[in-house]
């Protein structure tokens, strides 16, 4: 298929508002699609190269799009970041120096879906010397050969900001409307085989009954049995007839998958992070006595002095970090706490009940105090052991508990209810808007991230505590827009500083302590509540006193 059609889709979808629309549009494009190009498209139409579960990735920064849309349309480096400036997207940046470019389209090589998606698989090949000048010339080789249309889609799908509102759902539902499959067998697939183009294929040539068959491939991620929130202990307590209670921990849940001496890891978001804890790995090895399983963790980080657990934004530094593994492994030791287990030796024990679930855990595990055990727990129905437990959870540094059904299966991907977490309510904060970034794709020309300050009395200061971009609808981000501009300070790049005088209710997970906002503290998953602007000033907002005081009285530490 010529590239240039697909593009027309992309465009098609960017205009189109409607999830129906989206999906009939989809729908179209992949039943049209040549069997040969069919993994490919759909994993395009994604804004993906490689399948969610993969550890690969281009690997394309601004800084290297910048120079290889000069070097493809013959424009300095001063225009090409004017022009970003203006557009705030590099893809539309791409399409209109395409569109001015002097060269002949004749000149062009026509493009099709197999030469683009091949060159992008390419990038992450080019490692060592000169592999930063090799990923330039494949990506200015592309936008050399484009339409200006083409350019665009090419720039934002290797930066990995296409952004057309295509979400997981859509592409669910055009998949099964494409090739008269049952969503339901779709969700299925991608539950336990989250490549949606691989499924597309199977779709197309088996339907539903090769839908059905997909299970568990071992050192594919699945999608994790999800936990709903518990309004308080009772309530989690009395929900099922056999409860088990467990520390509810402060980390990174991580996927094992061990398939003799292969080991994989992977987070709930189905990164692959197996190069970046070779020390869970070497545990793996030594303490797991079955050729073949599939383990549900939750790692955490250990303060090598004083032993205890430290907050997940500490962690998340070497779930990131791509190098000096080593001595990341030495100043942040790792802590692997196990409650399930998902296959053992060849066989799929997502059906049978928790409680046997951890009978063959147990039966498997070598345990390691203090490194590689099972997460502590209790199993009771007295509500008195319950919040003892569950106070002991605080006392040792952890979010709350967990609280489980000992007769449920593992439904991958899904939230049925099965699990319940109870965790202290945390009491919303009023901060100042102090900062921005405008966005990029379809929130060009909006300001979003919106970085957020809590008042220092002592100064009269707002300090960072946290960015956010979520709890607002398109609308709002516009109108926020519109009322943020007048405020701005100082603008570089894409970051804005404002004079502060917005006032956000924020929402939280929790407050931790942070190394990267000179208030000292991070909000962890902050969400917009409402706007408090019209009934409260700056002046007003929560200070870093508040925020200290909230933070030391979340964790109860003794």
């Amino acid at each position: 298929m010529d590239y240039d059609k697909l593009a027309e889709v992309y465009e098609r979808l960017e205009d189109m508002p409607s999830k129906l629309g989206k999906r009939d549009i989809l729908a179209k494009l992949f039943e049209e699609s040549p069997a040969s190009d069919l993994e490919k498209i759909v994993l395009l139409a994604t804004g993906q190269v490689f399948p969610s579960y993969s550890e690969e990735e281009l690997g394309v920064a601004e800084k290297m799009m910048r120079r290889a849309i000069e070097k493809a349309t013959g424009h300095s480096e001063t225009q090409v970041v004017e022009e970003f400036k203006r557009t705030g997207d590099f893809g539309l940046t791409a399409e209109n120096f395409v569109k001015s470019t002097k060269q002949s389209t004749l000149m062009r090589r026509k493009l099709t879906v197999d030469k683009v998606f091949g060159s992008l698989k390419e990038l992450p090949e080019a490692v060592g010397a000169g592999s930063q000048d090799r990923k330039l010339n494949i990506i200015a080789e592309l936008i050399s050969s484009a339409t200006p249309k083409e350019a665009k889609y090419i720039v934002r799908t290797a930066l990995g900001t296409l952004r057309i509102g295509v979400a997981e759902g859509i592409v669910r539902d055009a998949i099964a409307k494409a090739f008269g499959a049952e969503a339901s067998n779709v969700e299925h697939a991608w539950n336990m085989m989250p490549d949606y183009g691989h499924i597309a294929a199977i779709a197309k040539t088996k339907g539903d009954e090769g839908l059905k068959k997909i299970g568990i491939k071992l050192g594919v991620s699945l999608q994790v049995l999800l936990a709903e929130k518990a309004p308080d202990l009772k309530t989690a307590l009395e929900a099922f007839e056999r409860s088990i209670i467990e520390v509810k921990y402060d980390g990174a849940r991580v996927q094992i998958h061990k398939n003799r001496d292969k080991v994989n890891l992977f987070t709930c978001r189905l990164e692959e992070v197996t190069r970046q804890f070779p020390d869970i790995v070497k545990l793996v090895k030594e303490n797991v006595h079955a050729d073949t399983c599939i383990l549900d963790c939750e790692a955490v980080g250990v303060d090598r002095h004083t032993g205890r657990p430290v907050p997940f934004q500490q962690l998340s530094q070497r779930v990131q970090r791509k190098h000096d593994i080593e001595r990341m492994m030495e100043e942040l030791p790792i802590q692997v706490n196990i409650f399930d287990v998902l296959y053992v030796n060849g066989r799929s024990v997502l059906d049978e009940k928790l409680s046997d679930r951890r009978d063959e855990m147990e039966k498997i595990i070598k345990v390691v105090p203090g490194k590689f055990q099972f997460t502590e727990y209790v199993i009771t129905k007295d509500l008195k052991i319950a919040e003892k437990f569950y106070k002991h959870a605080l006392e040792i540094g952890e979010e709350g508990v967990m609280v489980k059904n000992l007769d449920s299966e593992y439904l991958p991907g899904r939230r049925v209810g099965y699990w319940l977490k109870v965790k202290p309510t945390m009491e919303p904060l009023d901060l100042v808007v102090i900062g921005a970034e405008w966005g990029t794709g379809k929130r060009t020309n909006w300001l979003s991230s919106y970085v957020l300050g809590c008042r220092d009395p002592a100064t009269g200061n707002f300090l960072r505590c946290g960015m956010m971009g979520t709890g607002l609808t398109d609308d709002q981000f516009r109108e926020m827009t519109k009322k943020l501009q007048p405020l701005i300070l100082e603008e570089h790049g894409r970051s804005v500083t404002f004079k502060p005088s917005t006032v956000f209710e924020i929402g939280y997970q929790e407050i931790q302590r942070s190394t990267n906002y000179d208030s000292g503290f991070a909000l962890r998953f902050p969400v917009l509540l409402r706007d408090r602007s019209a009934d409260k000033g700056p002046e007003e907002a929560d200070t870093i006193d508040r925020l200290r005081k909230l933070y030391e009285s979340q964790k109860k530490k003794s």
